[in-house]
């Protein structure tokens, strides 16, 4: 393999759920190597020892920073609260880095990590790994080659579960500092879809409630949202974790002036309708299955294509499908939608 081509090196700082599954995924990749990985819990020292035989273990990025071997690409997997200070202290070490949605908690802090990434040189890869199932990359596509015409009506379900056997005493989720609310860490793909798809909003209103998170959370488990689509048209997200023991949906029509269309199932990964003026609905890919977390589920397990992206981009050989300005846009109209709290 010659240099050009040399394999993609990466370190995973927040080895949870979705961190293991990132360093599972690399350790996979024909292209990749995992050089190092990063908690702040001891007590996985031994699991990720046997699972990642060789891999190195260290109790702090700052740790690996100092004494860590060479990598070309940190990926941030901790609470949400710190990716962005994370990010930033990993671009100015010369790395590039993949950080989980969000990308930050605040538009300023969002800023930052693209300013830095600036001025080292370094690439931002954020993870919306939603836009790679069939149905989303097939609205992408439906709506940008104009089949709609004008877009009417859009409106977004995201009914899920997130009761106590998710919010643990004592753990950063439910926190504002490091959770920042249920449209970051649950429903920031479905915001990141709108934007991808239909572009930005404008003339937001919004309620919020809290129907059985008090005592759990520091924020609203639901949420009522109104705007306009700033290339015309109007909207609505619907949201709420207050749904009793399972996910009940997450759902996109939309209404246009060439006909209707619906994705649906629990995590947008089926067509329920298409009804467009002179257009065959192509059969599309199967969609991943979503991820498992024991009693509750998360969204489509997307992520391969996610490493493969950034190994290909690091490599030259492709450029980044989520970049920094867009997870910026994500973080900045949900933090207008919570100004409104």
């Amino acid at each position: 393999m010659s240099d050009y081509l040399s394999p993609v090196r990466f370190v995973i700082c927040g080895v949870g759920h979705i961190g293991r599954r990132h360093a599972a995924l690399v350790a996979r990749h024909d292209g990749a190597v995992l050089a190092a990985l990063i908690d702040v819990r001891e007590d996985l020292r031994a699991g990720l020892a046997a699972e990642f035989p060789g891999v190195p273990f260290y109790s702090s990025l700052q740790e690996y920073l100092q004494s860590g071997p060479a990598a070309d690409v940190l990926t941030v997997a901790t609470p949400n609260g710190l990716h962005a200070p994370q990010a930033i202290a990993a671009l100015r070490h010369g790395l590039h880095v993949v950080v989980e949605k969000p990308i930050a908690l605040h538009k300023t802090d969002a800023e930052s990590i693209v300013h830095t990434a600036l001025q080292t040189g370094r690439l931002v890869f954020g993870v919306m790994q939603n836009r790679y199932s069939p149905p989303a990359a097939w609205l992408k596509q439906v709506v940008g080659e104009g089949r709609l015409g004008q877009v009417f009506l859009v409106q977004l379900n995201c009914f899920w579960n997130r009761d106590a056997r998710y919010y643990q005493a004592g753990g950063w989720k439910g926190t504002q500092a490091l959770d920042g609310g249920t449209l970051f860490t649950q429903f920031s793909h479905f915001v990141d879809l709108l934007y991808w798809v239909f572009g930005d909003i404008t003339n937001i209103s919004a309620r919020f409630r809290d129907f059985t998170h008090q005592g759990i959370t520091e924020f609203e488990d639901s949420g009522l949202v109104t705007f306009d689509l700033v290339r015309g048209g109007s909207g609505t997200l619907s949201y709420s974790t207050a749904v009793w023991d399972r996910n009940l949906e997450s759902s996109l029509t939309v209404v246009a002036e060439r006909g209707a269309l619906r994705i649906g199932g629990q995590y947008m990964d089926k067509v329920d309708y298409c009804h467009l003026q002179g257009y065959a609905m192509p059969a599309l890919p199967p969609t991943n299955p979503s991820n498992d977390y024991g009693p509750y589920q998360g969204s489509a397990a997307n992520h391969v294509q996610v490493i493969e992206n950034v190994v290909a981009t690091v490599q030259k050989r492709s450029f980044a499908t989520t970049n920094a300005l867009e997870g910026l846009k994500v973080v900045e109209i949900i933090e207008r939608i919570y100004a409104l709290r």
